[in-house]
């Protein structure tokens, strides 16, 4: 992978960073039959807020000067097991630079991220998403059953917030 380079993201890179994952959002309602426009409200300056360590972390992918892809993450403990993570909130690769190695190795440097805390990598993907779930599975990794996620939003959230 001559020319490839993984760095953080800076102040910079957050129109980069909002492009990148307006087509991840586009790719993935395309893939789920649905309009992107009601699932995606990131914009320049809630990368620039969120995404360079306050809510999360960006690492960007190059090719040479060419952006390749991401992986915006955030640390993660377990209680239980006494146990820090990292937490992949989104992994995307730009359709034309996949099959060529870039993703395995975004995984990778945070596999050695997590590796280094002495803890664990995990993320979620979205079951219409096939193609991640086969990249995934020929990594190794495994799907977790014993936990469901649950979320609270617009009205129960405001309901629960003013209980």
């Amino acid at each position: 992978m001559d020319g490839f380079t993984l760095r953080a993201a800076t102040q910079a890179d957050a129109p980069l960073i909002h492009g990148l994952l307006r087509e991840f959002a586009v790719y993935l309602a395309e893939r789920a039959g649905e309009k992107p426009s009601g699932r995606f409200s990131l914009d320049a300056a809630a990368a620039a807020r969120d995404m360079l360590g306050a809510a999360c972390f960006t690492d960007l992918a190059f090719l040479g000067k060419e952006p390749v892809g991401l992986a915006a993450w955030y640390w993660t403990y377990k209680s239980f097991r006494a146990a820090r993570g990292l937490f992949v909130e989104d992994l995307y690769v730009r359709p034309a630079f996949r099959g060529r190695g870039f993703g395995r190795a975004l995984l990778a440097h945070l596999a050695a991220r997590a590796k280094d805390a002495d803890g664990f990598l995990e993320w979620q993907v979205l079951d219409v998403n096939a193609d991640a779930i086969a990249f995934y599975e020929r990594l190794g990794a495994r799907t977790g059953r014993e936990w469901r996620n649950f979320r609270l939003e617009s009205e129960a959230l405001e309901r629960l917030a003013q209980a």
